[in-house]
């Protein structure tokens, strides 16, 4: 008797697509048809080189998956990293540009083909990336945010042609999206505080004002702004505990006083520091 059982597998699926190749098609079949078939090359290269496989390069697409999710996302960088770094110089009017999405999920496996939603949802996060961006499944996320020098922006649960929304992250660094600098990956310098992923239901931060007043103290002296921050506490607490009386003068100007004299005495030439010998 034959197995007709279907056989399917957990695989990470990577999805690669150029972003606007008809209109680069229109504009000059040869040389698109020569930068993809270069690209696709060194696409091929590093696949190969984070063990992983290509599953089809039907059309301007490339379906790869990888056995570890970590190295599909560092492949993918590194991808996009390759990319630009291969744009002609002068820098080309029109260059090629890919999308690529990532997926963490069941595949349905014939041959040497996959199928199902684990494929079709990378297709469709791929859609959702910036020309040159990576944009990653919640599935990935949850394995690779700790793991890679890169940071996350959560683009929420965006909807999706024939497929459930899928909450998305789509790959940043330092501020920037994938696709527009260098991208640090696993054992490369760790991104500043600030790129660091953000958690699902994380809010966005301190507001507006709050930033400003921070960076304000940040740019003062230590003890200036020290002594700032203790007098419009002792403000609010006069102004809570009995405006009536007024009172936070008198320490307010005790500390004012102190901090310029400190500064004073502290900035005095080096002559009359040291006295005469």
């Amino acid at each position: 008797m034959t197995d007709d059982k279907v056989k399917r597998r957990l695989t990470t699926v990577l999805c690669a697509d150029v972003y606007g190749y008809s209109r680069l098609m229109e504009a000059d079949e040869t040389r698109t048809l020569e930068t993809l078939r270069r690209y696709r090359t060194a696409i091929a290269g590093l696949v190969e080189r984070h063990d992983g496989r290509i599953v089809n390069t039907w059309g301007d697409a490339v379906i790869a998956e990888f056995a570890s999710v970590v190295e599909a996302v560092q492949c993918a960088v590194e991808i996009q990293q390759e990319i630009s770094n291969q744009d002609s110089d002068p820098p080309d009017a029109n260059p090629m540009r890919f999308r690529i999405g990532i997926n963490l999920g069941d595949v349905m496996v014939d041959g040497t083909d996959i199928y199902g939603d684990g494929v079709n949802i990378a297709s469709r996060l791929q859609e959702l990336a910036e020309p040159g961006g990576v944009v990653i499944s919640s599935s990935v996320y949850d394995q690779v945010h700790n793991k890679l020098s890169v940071g996350f922006d959560c683009l929420g649960q965006r909807p999706m042609k024939n497929i459930a929304p899928v909450t998305s992250y789509r790959l940043t660094l330092g501020g920037q999206t994938t696709g527009r600098g260098s991208f640090p990956i696993e054992g490369g310098p760790a991104p500043r505080e600030a790129a660091r992923a953000p958690r699902i239901g994380d809010r966005h931060g301190p507001s507006a004002p709050t930033n400003v007043v921070s960076e304000w103290l940040a740019k003062l002296p230590r003890p200036v702004a020290t002594a700032l921050t203790v007098s419009v506490f002792l403000i609010l607490i006069n102004l809570f505990t009995g405006a009536h009386k007024i009172w936070f003068h008198w320490p307010v100007a005790a500390i004012l006083f102190g901090v310029v004299l400190r500064m004073v005495l502290g900035h005095r030439p080096e002559s009359d520091s040291r006295g005469e010998r």
